[in-house]
């Protein structure tokens, strides 16, 4: 595959990339890693058009496979077969870019302790405490 870097799920940063699939395996590989992805694409089809949004569905079991994007230009959904695929360019920031799910449960635990404090606050105001 020609791009400025090999995509896979371990990529922390696909911002800004660009990758063209040399072949099929390549395409449903490059695929999958902007399926996983939490930004906006912007898709160059064979047919020189280029198609930007966020894709939501994928699917390499239908014939012809597909994938869904909700455009960024206009409302809706749109269905673009696999082969009309020649470029995949990761444009829009990934929303969940750093975050990890132990920083979210650290996040979480944060916010009921604090809650707790605020609600134990209130019951010796009332002097229930």
């Amino acid at each position: 595959m020609t791009a400025d870097k090999s995509p896979s799920p371990e990529s922390q940063h696909l911002e800004g990339r660009v990758f063209r699939p040399g072949d099929d395996a390549e395409r449903r590989q490059a695929i999958e890693v902007a399926f996983d992805y939490r930004g906006d694409v912007t898709l160059e089809l064979a047919s020189g058009e280029t198609v930007a949004g966020y894709i939501f569905n994928r699917n390499s079991a239908a014939l012809p496979p597909i994938l869904q994007l909700f455009p960024q230009d206009r409302s809706g959904t749109r269905v673009i077969p696999y082969a009309d695929i020649v470029a995949i360019a990761f444009t829009g920031e990934d929303t969940a870019s750093g975050k990890s799910w132990e920083t979210w449960v650290q996040k979480k635990e944060s916010e009921r302790k604090a809650e707790a404090e605020r609600i134990k606050a209130e019951a010796r105001a009332r002097g229930h405490l």
